[in-house]
């Protein structure tokens, strides 16, 4: 889809800077991995217990974070992977089924069972949301435990199974503990690879703006069933190592409280964060051992803790930690597209063939939204379609995004009919929107927000972006470049590395249009882009528009500012009651008397 390279726009202080931003980022897991390290030193077989134990659960956590901080799935039940893979390496080591293997491949063989079994519990996450699927994930924690009882001749059943004992090095104490030490900080950096790729980024979009997701190529099933097996994969391999920790493992020793930490140390923590639940669950590892004469209220002090957390940070410990974010925007902003960097940052593009409705209709039980409308949008033109609120535009809009299926008629492009029920393939018929009201990642960085949108470009796969190989690198650096010159063109590069919640109305308006603009579309579908902006604004944005069509780009506006569709615009439609009412240049469409009476008034 990338058929042409943009030029780079980053001064020459970037790469400076961005060294800068990396160090500070770096620093926390620097002093943390240090802290670890050293923790031998001090000779307390007992906190040397307890650390091991918070690294085993981290391994967990990192995987589950990917689930729950990122995508936004309830999964409380996960304490069932950690069962599963707890019992896969106790029982393969034991030699109950097969001859007794290394402890070594046990880990792995449970990291594939954990894989394995995190698919199989991510598959209601494709149909049921909230607390559905939450309900789903306790009872698959339930028919876990189930298992393992009533299987007595390989599991132990209620008296229980000997975890697995490691070889040397790591069969003493802290050399068990630098093993898990050295899986968690593994874990660690994975995670962080994801978080920081356009996967990630496609997770924070599907839990908080998946519609623009979906617009903007983001497979929602597939990355979502990927992140299931890398998330059970883990939790299989913290298992095996919480086995060995505990020596022997029963039933009870995988109880509602330990599901109930993991899912809390996430909350706390901050969603969208690696740091933030990493310190969670070490902070909810040591606080039963500090308030050990509470330990029957435990779930209470969970609670507590987590309602104190969303009471004084809502956003976690990451968002206590941001201090990036707290510094004052400068006020009275003014936002200045630079139109003249359009034909940089787009190409000369070889246009297609129009984009068609023919023929749709679509209604809402007794409600006719879209009747038999018949449209044509032509590349190098501006489209525009007005008429009075509940004439079908948005439904139109949504029907040509695939949002919606029309119950009858096509939308056609190149000669083929685009398949309905689909959004994300919309993106790679370079077809790009925005929406009514904006659909952005507000704990997001502006930069980040736009990358969303040319998660389509992305040649790497996820297996590189975990392992951080040389095209995930390659990706992310060129993705990086292209969203500066996207931001450059509406004005905003100024404001790259600010939350995107801390933005204007206005400034959410053109950064929705420099995420569409990362697709190069070949059509461009404007939903109102002119809401809410002041009058200065408004020109600009009509210049802007104009100057994107006249690259090769279809554009379809559905505005209600007049003005600015009669200033702009090639050719206009007129819908009312999901008919076209009227159709031709600006000059007829003003002086139609139908259009003046049903929509345009006096």
């Amino acid at each position: 889809m990338m058929d042409m390279p943009l030029p780079v726009v980053a001064s020459a202080r970037r790469p400076r800077q961005g060294m800068a931003h990396w160090l500070e980022a770096a620093a926390p897991y620097a002093v943390l991995a240090i802290a670890g390290a050293a923790l031998p030193l001090l000779g307390n077989s007992y906190w040397g217990v307890i650390a091991t134990r918070a690294c085993v659960y981290w391994v967990l956590v990192s995987g589950l974070n990917l689930v729950v901080g990122f995508a936004g799935q309830i999964a409380i039940g996960w304490v069932a992977l950690l069962t599963v893979g707890a019992y896969t390496t106790s029982v393969l080591a034991a030699g109950t089924v097969t001859p007794a293997l290394s402890p070594y491949l046990t880990l792995a063989i449970a990291g594939v069972a954990g894989a394995v079994l995190g698919a199989i519990i991510g598959l209601p996450a494709l149909r049921l949301r909230t607390f559905y699927f939450a309900m789903t994930t306790l009872g698959f924690a339930t028919i876990a435990t189930q298992i393992v009882l009533a299987w007595q001749g390989v599991t132990g059943g209620g008296v229980g199974v000997a975890g697995p004992v490691f070889p040397g090095p790591f069969s003493s104490q802290w050399g068990f503990y630098y093993f898990c030490l050295l899986l968690a900080a593994i874990c660690t950096w994975m995670t962080a690879n994801i978080a920081g790729s356009r996967f990630g980024r496609g997770l924070v979009a599907i839990r908080d703006a998946e519609v623009a997701a979906e617009a903007s190529g983001v497979a929602k099933p597939a990355l979502l069933m990927t992140v299931f097996l890398f998330s059970g994969a883990v939790a299989g391999i913290a298992g095996g190592l919480f086995a060995s920790l505990q020596s022997y493992i029963t039933p009870d020793a995988f109880t509602f409280d330990l599901s109930v930490l993991f899912f809390i140390a996430i909350l706390i923590g901050g969603r969208g964060s690696i740091l933030g639940p990493l310190l969670g669950t070490i902070l909810l590892t040591i606080l039963p051992e500090l308030a050990a004469p509470l330990v029957a209220w435990s779930t209470f002090l969970y609670a507590a803790l987590l309602l104190a957390i969303v009471l004084v940070a809502p956003g976690g410990i990451a968002e206590l930690l941001d201090f990036r974010n707290r510094r004052p925007l400068a006020g009275g902003r003014a936002i200045i597209p630079r139109p003249e960097l359009v034909a940089n940052v787009l190409g000369h593009k070889t246009r297609s063939s129009p984009l068609s409705l023919q023929g749709l209709r679509l209604s809402f039980g007794g409600v006719r939204a879209i009747d038999g409308l018949d449209l044509e949008i032509r590349p190098g033109e501006v489209h525009g379609l007005i008429g009075p609120n509940g004439s079908g535009k948005t439904t139109t809009l949504n029907v040509i995004s695939g949002y919606y299926s029309p119950q009858a008629g096509r939308v056609v492009l190149n000669g083929g009919t685009l398949p309905p029920r689909a959004p994300h393939l919309r993106a790679r018929h370079r077809i790009a929107r925005t929406f009514q009201t904006p659909r952005v990642v507000g704990a997001a960085s502006v930069i980040q927000n736009v990358m969303i949108g040319g998660t389509v470009g992305g040649q790497g796969t996820f297996v590189e972006s975990l392992f951080s190989l040389p095209r995930h690198r390659k990706d992310e650096a060129a993705l990086h470049e292209e969203a500066r010159a996207m931001l450059a063109v509406v004005g905003l590069e100024p404001l790259a590395s600010v939350r995107a919640d801390r933005l204007q109305h206005s400034e959410l308006r053109f950064m929705e249009i420099s995420r569409a603009l990362m697709l190069r579309p070949a059509f461009l579908l404007l939903d109102e882009p002119a809401a809410g902006l002041s009058p200065d604004e408004i020109k600009r944005l009509g210049t802007l528009i104009v100057t994107i069509s006249r690259q090769g780009t279809g554009v379809l506006l559905v505005e209600h500012h007049a003005d600015l569709i009669f200033d702009i615009c090639d050719h206009v439609t007129v819908l009312n009651l999901g008919k076209v009412l009227a159709a031709g240049t600006p000059t007829e469409i003003r002086s139609h008397r139908d259009v003046v009476d049903a929509y345009l008034g006096a």
